[in-house]
């Protein structure tokens, strides 16, 4: 199923002249709801559907806005051909199968700022709760005793706190620790010594966190290299007498190994708010004193609800009315600021990439002819562009008329898995045009170069194979390369006459007096195969190839 192009080039919303329509799955706040409307989108409020329920309408929507309770399989999104984007409000998208997503072209975006604050300081009471054993002294106290001896803390002043992830919400825990008099040291493979500096902490390897903590916090997302990333090794490696909090994603830590460490004494204690199976409604765990366990409360405050489903709305709507991309798991962010000024860029992207692709005779990587490399090269003004969405644009361009299912989310993917080199090349000149985009396409056999520059905002082809041309685009075109020999013309324009063919442009460019020319025609229909035989018969005529943009 062909998705089309993300980004809208001609400045409408997505899906045309009809307005996007938004499935929200989960219950999200009617404020956010009111955003969508206030934007001017279709949208239906249906939270507590099941998957078959889901299944059954997801077909209807451009849009899906979820929490944590939808999950967003492959089943569902082989039922939505029309889903442009799957707005997460929150930061984990455990539960949306992101891999099936890019392949079939939809874009997944998260909120990964609007409960940051909310998780930080859940985590901060999460330590002191450990610390000075709240839940339980609380719990002895109303059952009638008053057991001061049993609940001896530890004070966090002047203790070592190690993060395992020092992004936003790590990072604002390092600044409430630093307001405590802890010590900060961190564990992050991003984290640059700038980053480290700025918030307040020592930047070290996880072996260290691990030997040196008096309490660890995990603030990681849960992927492939982060799964268990607390071992049972790596949690016997732990200081003795340490304690740790976990508000992030319950499967960075492996419980059984947890709790033989608690139950053993090789660690303090543990404050839990994320588990690896969810509802966790029977643990281990639960039967241990030294354990503080909350029901997964980390984003749960008024505030925090609000901010993230205010946010992925606005996203989501953003992106469906002008192709903004924020907070985008797997495609480039376009913010909208930028969209207006990328916008005619990303059309000349495309097209350049899709006539490209359509002159490319491409097979599967191993035969003779398959593409090698995609290079795009940005002169003049295209070099101060945010090129990645650009680039992503252009390689959807060359890959879709030969793939079908191609747009900017999985074109990159598809790249990478059929093993083209993608390359982008910046030059600070700017020659007969104050602003270039050329994609160079090479294969097994010979290498294709198309050039194209914007008038007005409007795309336009300035080069092929190196030789100037200047032609707009149009939806149907035929592309001929001859030799430069006079005749041609004349028996070119016959045989589209005889056919009932009309010429809406003609463009012609040679790369020297009597040597190879290009010639670029503007047509009203599409050639039948029997006039494109007729053309190809011409003599003087080495190709001739059918064009629709």
């Amino acid at each position: 199923m062909n998705r089309g192009p993300v980004a809208a080039p001609d400045g409408a919303n997505l899906v045309g002249t009809r307005a996007p329509r938004v499935l929200i799955a989960d219950k999200l706040s009617p404020a956010a709801v009111q955003v969508f409307k206030d934007r001017g989108l279709d949208v239906d409020l249906k939270p507590g559907l099941t998957p078959a329920e889901q299944r059954a309408i997801i077909g209807e929507y451009d849009g899906l806005a979820i929490r944590s309770a939808t999950k967003v399989t492959r089943e569902m999104l082989d039922a939505a051909p029309r889903l442009r984007v799957v707005g997460r409000a929150g930061i984990g998208v455990d539960n949306v199968d992101v891999t099936s997503a890019t392949q079939r072209g939809v874009v997944v975006m998260n909120t990964p700022f609007g409960n940051a604050i909310t998780t930080a300081e859940h985590a901060i009471a999460m330590m002191f709760a450990l610390a000075r054993q709240i839940p339980e002294a609380s719990a002895s106290t109303k059952a009638g005793k008053w057991e001061k001896n049993r609940f001896m803390g530890v004070e966090l002043t002047g203790k070592t706190l190690g993060l395992i992830g020092a992004g936003n919400i790590g990072s604002i825990v390092a600044d409430r620790a630093n307001g405590l008099r802890m010590k900060v040291i961190a564990y992050d493979p991003f984290l640059s010594d700038k980053r480290a500096m700025e918030i307040g902490a020592e930047k070290v390897e996880l072996e260290e966190v691990l030997t040196r903590a008096d309490f660890i916090t995990l603030h990681a997302p849960l992927t492939d290299r982060t799964r268990n990333i607390l071992s049972r090794e790596a949690i016997g490696r732990m200081k003795k007498g340490a304690r740790l909090i976990n508000c992030a994603r319950g499967g960075l830590v492996d419980e059984a190994a947890l709790y033989d460490a608690l139950k053993s004494g090789h660690l303090a204690g543990a404050a839990l708010d994320v588990f690896e199976t969810e509802p966790a409604t029977d643990s281990p765990l639960f039967t241990l004193d030294n354990v503080v366990c909350t029901p997964h409360l980390g984003a749960a405050t008024a505030e925090a609800q609000e901010n993230v489903a205010l946010q992925v709305a606005d996203q989501m709507a953003d992106f469906l009315l002008t192709g903004a991309v924020t907070n985008a798991i797997n495609m480039p962010s376009v913010t909208a600021e930028e969209a207006p000024r990328l916008r005619p860029y990303m059309e000349l992207a495309r097209l350049l990439g899709t006539m490209a692709g359509q002159l490319t005779a491409v097979r599967m990587p191993g035969e003779t002819g398959a593409i090698r490399s995609i290079r795009v090269e940005y002169e003049g003004a295209a070099a101060e562009l945010n090129r990645r969405p650009v680039t992503a644009a252009m390689l959807a361009g060359v890959l879709g008329p030969l793939m079908g299912s191609v747009n900017m989310v999985n074109a990159p993917v598809i790249a990478r898995e059929r093993g083209i080199e993608v390359a982008e090349t910046v030059h600070e000149r700017s020659g007969d045009h104050s602003t270039l985009l050329r994609v160079v396409v090479e294969t097994g056999s010979f290498t294709r170069t198309l050039a194209g520059t914007l008038l007005s905002d409007r795309p336009r082809l300035v080069e092929v194979k190196g030789i100037p041309i200047d032609a707009e685009f149009a939806p149907n075109m035929l592309y001929v390369t001859n030799e430069d020999r006079p005749g041609f013309v004349g028996r070119f324009g016959t045989v589209l006459a005889e056919a009932s063919i009309n010429i809406a442009t003609f463009h012609m460019g040679r790369s020297a007096a009597g040597g190879e020319a290009v010639c670029l025609v503007a047509i009203d229909t599409a050639l039948p195969d029997p006039v494109m035989a007729a053309v190809r018969a011409i003599p003087l005529v080495r190709q001739a190839t059918p064009l629709a943009f």
